[in-house]
């Protein structure tokens, strides 16, 4: 199978970054200082709680598409006023909505990334819009050769036009791509188009490694972390 996967693309947040320490952080450095002591990771959950609910209603049709960032600042207005957060001026808003901006990598990441890139194409295909994604790379030293993704597509995972349009834009048919992600249901959406599976397993990604239960289906390959992935795809 390696020989004959052309491309790796992969799911950013909970695969590649620590979302939930690193919002629980930010939304510390932002709001204390302001007199507010809530549990930030608490703040953290409630805040991913409502992101696939905001995609649904694009991926429905209710409302137009429009960038994650949009989404994640309509959803932080949301949750606000539940942890009884006074109303923010336009900077604190703007400020601590760009905390998705500046999520940490977990520590495999940088140096998977690199060994997988001197033998495939690697991109996210990410939920996440451009800018967001530039952010990231730049911030944990993501060596992309593209970022593809909803923003590309015009609709959001796992909606099948925005695996396909990444194949797309490398020219490339869906059997010749790998989808790598921590999450069960992006890789089987990406499988029904076509494309390889790479599971990585993130158990801390919700902070309950406890509770961590391997996924049920079977995919193509599965691996601990993105250097154990490229491991064993040869990089």
């Amino acid at each position: 199978m390696p020989s004959s996967i052309k491309a790796i693309f992969f799911d950013v947040f909970g695969t590649l970054v620590d979302w939930r320490s690193s919002i629980a952080r930010e939304a510390q450095q932002i709001l204390e200082p302001l007199g507010y002591a809530l549990d930030w990771l608490a703040f953290a959950d409630a805040w991913r709680a409502e992101y696939q609910p905001a995609m649904e209603e694009v991926r429905g049709g209710h409302i137009p598409f429009c960038k994650l960032d949009v989404l994640h600042m309509h959803n932080l207005e949301q949750i606000l006023p539940r942890f009884k957060v006074g109303k923010l001026d336009a900077a604190t808003r703007h400020n601590l909505n760009m905390a998705w901006h500046r999520l940490d990598a977990w520590p495999d990441v940088s140096r998977g990334l690199y060994r997988l890139k001197r033998k495939f194409m690697i991109a996210p295909v990410s939920n996440g819009n451009i800018s967001l994604m530039v952010a990231l790379a730049r911030r944990n030293d993501f060596p992309w050769d593209a970022i593809l993704g909803s923003e590309i597509a015009g609709d959001f995972k796992p909606k099948p036009r925005v695996y396909l349009s990444a194949c797309e834009a490398f020219d490339l048919k869906p059997a010749q791509c790998m989808m790598a992600a921590a999450h069960p249901n992006d890789l089987v959406a990406a499988a029904a188009c076509g494309l390889k599976t790479g599971y990585v397993s993130r158990p801390n990604e919700k902070g309950r490694a406890a509770e961590y239960r391997a996924p049920k289906e079977t995919f193509d390959i599965s691996a601990d972390d993105v250097e154990q992935l490229a491991g064993k795809l040869g990089g």
